[in-house]
């Protein structure tokens, strides 16, 4: 399967305020790891480097991701103009061919999603739990400039339904489940716990 060896990188969006949850959502614990590690986790070994857009509080995570040779931890000082001026900031630094995008907060994506993703050649690709569209997303580079220069778009949704993606069905409900609130946080962690019951098992 060729497209197996396609370089990719990957861009984790992790600029954000986290107003809902109270604390910095970002460095809340996971069977022994934080949030942002969980999320750069499942797509670690399959990308070249990934790109993490910091903005508020991003000295509580560059001394965790420090530890990460792959990742690249670059500010956004616009982060108060919302996602999509960290998406960009992040396309910026895209070299390879393909690249995975994830918000910071989706810290239970199995490695096999990015597989299966890496598989369809097609410009861009999102996972789907029963119908509903889920993360990451991953997009052909070459798309980047007209995402970048353009005036058409306001959101990478809006981009990203304009062009069209193609979807692939899954069976994991991890590709949903972000933290917004304290409440998610606990049922994000009742899954991880449920779907690995040795935590010792992973990273």
């Amino acid at each position: 399967m060729p497209h197996l060896h396609m370089k990719v990188e990957g861009i984790v969006l992790a600029a954000g305020l986290s107003t809902r949850v109270g604390t910095n959502k970002l460095i809340l614990d996971i069977g022994g790891k934080t949030v942002i590690e969980r999320c750069i986790y499942g797509m670690y070994s399959l990308c070249s480097k990934i790109i993490v857009v910091g903005g508020n509080r991003i000295e509580e995570i560059e001394s965790i991701l420090s530890k990460y040779p792959k990742v690249e931890l670059i500010y956004n000082s616009d982060y108060l103009d919302g996602m999509f001026s960290s998406v960009k900031k992040g396309l910026m630094n895209i070299k390879e061919e393909k690249f995975f995008l994830i918000p910071g907060d989706y810290p239970v994506i199995d490695k096999e999603i990015y597989k299966q993703m890496l598989k369809l050649n097609e410009d861009i690709v999102i996972p789907m739990y029963k119908g509903k569209k889920g993360h990451p997303l991953l997009m052909k580079s070459y798309l980047i400039e007209e995402l970048i220069k353009s005036k058409h778009y306001n959101t990478l949704r809006d981009f990203v339904n304009i062009k069209g993606f193609k979807s692939i069905n899954v069976e994991e409900p991890g590709v949903l489940m972000d933290i917004d609130t304290m409440e998610d946080y606990k049922e994000i962690l009742l899954y991880f716990q449920t779907k690995y019951q040795n935590f010792r098992d992973i990273i």
